[in-house]
């Protein structure tokens, strides 16, 4: 192990630092909160090591000088006497600008999400709450007292020493390293003692950290007192094993790994590809979805090997929407330095995209017709990420749209848009569907009450995505998609399965009284049969449905205001009521606002002006207690 240089040597230049507020706050959470489940520091620390012996190996390959010695290795070295545990790597190391980066502040997901999910998750899946939010390094805290982290950065010779007791703050001082590397020694809890203790860091190492390529040693005492580095780790390329060789728990174990997870996968992909192009591929379809999944990049993040040898996780072997696969795919026909632009370009890579994409399809859509499969749930974790395929993957749209799962007003379950077609109506030739922003104001939704009537089923789509994708699918078993919102006209093809008997009001006066009280507010009033339960609802034609320019104009987009099209039901008491005032001559220009606006509210829109919608509504209200 190399040599260190302890805080007491360079006090006189060490600088103090407060952590950022969020570390703080995150500190405390994880030391308090994660507890119980204290053994995965070693974890987060043996993984991280070798990340950064790999990132050492990767640069290697271009600068020779900042080579990995033959024997690089991970170490693990337990004090019971001094009560110390030091994690050692011969990785790519740190700058001291690095230390105050990467150790005192947090780069992605933040505390708040942290906490947010740390108070509704469940005991058990806490521990997964680390690895999904990249704060791995603060479990150290967990069962130290403090930590001391030495550093040295390949090609330099300068080394520093970031020290803290997570309490708030942390010194950085200058320091000695022997060789590039990073040591990270922790000053153990009382209570932590087990974890000096040989065998049950070899258990750790086992259980989470078995197949991590680079050799893990921990130091161990002989019966004749002298010290001795033991391999702690079977260290093989999983993925280069026969299939027959690899247990159901060794599988599991290596996903946990390359995933940062806990849980079981759904799927596991192992297969070797021969032909005019070779490789390996050990692939995942992840058993829960991560709790910031949606907040991540959208590329794919599957490590590329080349000769075992990790080169890269940002060579895209998957399409945006198969970005939740995990897994490693190793070739032999890449050069060692390949680099990031070769990747984009080389026929090699295309060729093994192609192919790691078809097979993870083919699992998929083969999960998809298994009723046992649990395919339902996976859908739910995965299915808004897979419907992006809807819409950007053209080669595939149509296989997607074959295994893709709904909700639809025909039950709760899920459907499949073949099921959705054998339950269609004679005569029916479109897939009719409503997006929104939620599941309860969908089904609630005015928008449905003609289509419900005269039993077409709907689907239900709340997802970002849905609102895009059915103008690109267009048609599916050459039935085309259109959103309920602008199907006017289509109902009248259809007889209601029981016929209001309301005298409907008539409408020759009232709709041009409507018309020029609201004017430019709307394109168009007009009669409909689209409502059986409310007095009126707003449509577009000619454009993006309401739904969608709502998305639109959240997302930042400049989206002209389109005056909608406000239907009324001839035959609610409210629009019959309206109807008598014109032909007694009374002006109704304040009711056409109110109106409009209750549309507006059902739609889930804005209103224009809502303190005046509520002052009409108020007098209005108030003349009819008087009468």
């Amino acid at each position: 192990m190399s040599e260190t240089t302890h805080t007491e040597n360079t006090a006189p230049q060490a600088e103090q630092h407060e952590f950022s507020a969020e570390v703080g706050r995150l500190l405390d959470l994880v030391v308090h909160a994660l507890y119980s489940d204290r053994e995965i520091f070693l974890r987060e620390l043996v993984a991280n090591a070798a990340d950064a012996t790999d990132k050492r190996r990767f640069e290697a390959l271009t600068d020779t000088a900042l080579a990995l010695p033959g024997n690089a290795s991970i170490r693990i070295n337990p004090d019971k006497t001094s009560k110390l545990l030091t994690i050692s790597d011969d990785g790519t190391g740190m700058t001291r600008e690095e230390l105050t980066q990467n150790l005192g502040t947090i780069a992605r997901s933040g505390t708040r999400a942290f906490g947010q999910k740390l108070d509704s998750a469940k005991p058990e899946d806490r521990p997964s709450l680390i690895g999904q939010f990249g704060v791995g390094f603060y479990a150290a805290f967990m069962v130290a007292d403090r930590v001391d982290v030495t550093s040295r950065k390949a090609g330099s010779d300068d080394a520093w020493m970031w020290s803290s007791d997570g309490k708030g703050s942390y010194t950085l001082s200058p320091a000695s390293r022997s060789t590039p590397g990073t040591d990270i020694v922790m000053h153990m809890k009382d209570d932590a003692e087990e974890f000096l203790d040989t065998w049950r860091l070899r258990s750790i190492v086992r259980k989470w950290a078995d197949h991590i390529s680079w050799p893990i040693t921990l130091r161990e005492t002989n019966e004749d007192g002298t010290s001795e580095d033991k391999s702690a780790n079977e260290g093989t390329a999983l993925w280069r094993k026969p299939k027959s060789e690899i247990t159901p728990e060794q599988y599991a174990e290596f996903y946990r790994h390359v995933a940062h997870a806990f849980e079981e996968p759904y799927a596991t992909l192992h297969w070797h590809a021969e032909g005019t192009t070779e490789f390996t591929a050990l692939l995942f379809l992840p058993g829960a979805r991560p709790f910031d999944f949606m907040e991540q990049s959208r590329e794919s993040k599957i490590h590329l090997h080349v000769r075992r040898m990790f080169i890269t996780d940002e060579a895209e072997l998957v399409p945006n929407w198969m970005r939740f696969v995990q897994g490693v795919v190793d070739t032999e026909d890449l050069p060692l330095n390949v680099s990031r632009e070769m990747l984009q370009a080389t026929p090699v890579l295309s060729r093994i995209r192609k192919a790691v994409t078809k097979r993870v399809l083919n699992e998929i859509k083969t999960r998809a017709k298994d009723a046992e499969s649990g395919f339902d749930a996976f859908w739910e974790n995965f299915g808004p990420v897979i419907k992006e395929g809807l819409w950007e993957d053209g080669e595939h749209r149509q296989e997607i749209a074959g295994f893709a799962r709904f909700h639809s007003t025909h039950d709760a379950a899920l459907t499949t848009l073949d099921d959705y077609i054998s339950r269609m109506k004679d005569g029916q030739d479109v897939i009719y569907y409503l997006t929104g922003d939620n599941m309860d104001a969908l089904k609630a939704s005015a928008q449905l009450e003609g289509f419900t009537a005269r039993g077409l089923e709907v689907l239900l789509l709340t997802d970002p995505v849905d609102g895009f994708w059915p103008e690109r699918l267009n048609s599916y078993q050459d039935k085309t998609f259109r959103s309920v919102s602008q199907s006017h006209g289509d109902l009248e093809k259809f007889e209601a399965a029981s016929a209001d008997t309301a005298e409907p009001a008539d409408l020759d006066a009232l709709i041009p009284a409507l018309k020029d009280a609201l004017g430019d507010q709307v394109k168009d009033v007009r009669s409909t049969v689209r409502l059986t339960g409310s007095a009126v609802v707003i449509t577009s034609e000619g454009g993006p449905d309401m739904a969608m320019q709502r998305l639109l104009r959240r997302s930042g987009q400049a989206m002209p205001a389109t005056p909608p099209i406000l239907e009324i039901n001839p035959r609610h008491p409210l629009i019959r009521s309206l109807s008598e005032r014109v032909a007694k001559g009374e002006n109704i220009a304040d009711h056409a606002r109110v109106l409009l606006d209750i549309a507006r509210v059902q739609e889930g829109e804005a209103l224009p002006d809502a303190s005046g919608f509520a002052r009409i509504l108020a007098t209005l209200l108030a003349g009819n207690a008087a009468d």
